[in-house]
């Protein structure tokens, strides 16, 4: 897919051809409709059972959009809103719709990165190198999530135990946001 070179306060249409297939603004905007309808399609068959989970992983991005990611910012955001919406739609039926924002994360997707970026370092001295180099320096972990950390989160929301959170957004983001409240 394109590099599309975001920037505060430019015109899009500068920068994307949205006749063109790939564009990445586009690839994450079909992302999030077909997530829309894939939950639109299995949430009638939780409410009439009472009982169910919506669960979008979304990202810290959706809340905090870094200038270099603002097409994926914006798709993470528009996950919030389908979010909140839907929770209101199965208000009172026992299914609950939430968001899981996990941080910068150490996926394979990541480690793959850190290999074109720091060729021949360990992955320990990638991770630090990284931290000093790029955002993922305000999180209060200092460190980069873990997946199975993110899977923790969506796991708990997941659950019974979760009965009484819903329409909400939960962080896994090590503390990358800087309020109380996403």
């Amino acid at each position: 897919m394109p590099s599309i070179p975001w920037r505060t306060g430019c015109d899009a249409r500068e920068h994307v051809d949205l006749k063109d297939p790939q564009p990445v603004l586009v690839g994450d905007v079909e992302h999030g409709l077909g997530l829309v309808r894939l939950a639109r399609h299995y949430a009638p068959r939780m409410v009439g059972r009472g009982w169910g989970r919506v669960i979008f992983v979304s990202s810290e991005a959706g809340v905090q959009t870094p200038p270099d990611m603002v097409h994926y910012g914006m798709s993470k955001t528009a996950q919030l809103a389908v979010s909140r919406g839907m929770a209101q739609e199965v208000a009172g039926t026992g299914v609950t719709v939430n968001c899981v924002l996990p941080g910068p994360t150490m996926s394979d997707g990541v480690l793959a990165m850190f290999d074109e970026l720091y060729p021949g370092l360990d992955p320990v001295e990638q991770e630090r190198r990284y931290l000093a180099e790029n955002r993922a320096a305000a999180s209060l972990l200092r460190r980069l999530i873990r997946p199975h950390e993110v899977a923790s989160m969506i796991t708990y929301v997941a659950g019974e135990q979760a009965s009484a959170t819903t329409g909400r957004a939960l962080g896994a983001d090590g503390g990358l946001l800087p309020t109380i409240l996403p």
